[in-house]
């Protein structure tokens, strides 16, 4: 079963259209939705939660529809972070607590003891007074702790000191090693995606430019230095994007279609990203 399943989903503002989005999280997977500011995540992810409604397509989540009388019970399966954390302004952590106590029907006091522990959160200070960082760690540990089978994520690594979002990507890891356990995680911090990520999407300006494994993606692509003469030989749908520099040109190419003696460049998910969101010539 996968875990969320789009397909053929719009949603139209004045001056700003998604879609149509065909997209597939497997059980078991993460998949990194990323894209720039602007291209559409956030509105993903709403249309995903039915926080707003879509003007075209279907959207299944653990198996239901989202727009089914019985999505309300399947949100007690679902963590969500969003880019911001929103808590009464004069609860502590403990009082946070005994809250979600009252509203999952699976919490787990102990579980999110050990993740205030963890990440190092305060029982008596008030939510007004913490750091984004704090704000984002709260709600990760409130998402964590209700047995959730899949989390929601959007850029909850954003605020956070390179070590801590390690620690927490560690954690996204270990989430999804029960297999019914999945991750739909937003973030414009490509090299965190890159960790921990099976599945990559690509959005832009509404538009999804690609959804595939991430290591098919590493394996497709490659970097090249090389002449503008060299280039103009290349066969036409091998190259994906370039960039000219004094020295001549930098082109993202697939792997399997240039000829083997080309000396190709490590790759990496950002260059890929970057590369498509680009396209064509840049002088």
């Amino acid at each position: 079963m996968n875990a969320i399943e789009l397909k053929g989903l719009i949603k139209e503002y004045p001056g700003f259209r998604l879609g149509s989005l065909d997209l597939a999280l497997p059980s078991g997977s993460i998949m990194g939705l990323v894209g720039e500011n602007g291209a559409g995540k956030s509105t993903t992810i709403k249309l995903i939660m039915n926080a707003i409604k879509r003007d075209a397509g279907s959207v299944s989540v653990l198996g239901v529809d989202n727009q089914s009388r019985a999505f309300s019970g399947i949100k007690e399966d679902i963590g969500v972070v969003l880019d911001e954390a929103y808590y009464p302004e004069v609860l502590n952590s403990r009082d946070v607590g005994c809250v979600m106590a009252k509203t999952y029907r699976h919490w787990e006091p102990d579980t999110y003891e050990n993740y205030l522990q963890r990440f190092g959160l305060p029982q008596d200070k008030a939510f007004r007074d913490y750091s984004r960082g704090m704000k984002m760690k709260l709600a990760i540990a409130v998402a964590l702790s209700h047995q959730a089978k899949l989390l929601i994520l959007d850029e909850a690594t954003s605020g956070l000191d390179p070590m801590v979002r390690d620690e927490i990507l560690d954690i996204f890891n270990e989430y999804t090693r029960q297999e019914d356990r999945s991750i739909l995680l937003s973030s414009h911090i490509v090299s965190d995606l890159e960790k921990i990520c099976d599945y990559i999407a690509f959005l832009h300006k509404g538009q999804l430019l690609l959804c595939e494994e991430k290591d098919r993606l590493l394996e497709e692509y490659a970097l090249v230095r090389l002449s503008r003469e060299r280039l103009a030989d290349l066969p036409e749908n091998s190259v994906v994007g370039v960039e000219s520099d004094p020295y001549g040109v930098r082109a993202l190419v697939r792997r399997d279609m240039v000829p083997h003696d080309l000396p190709l460049e490590h790759t990496n998910l950002e260059d890929i990203i970057l590369f498509l969101a680009k396209g064509g010539t840049q002088e």
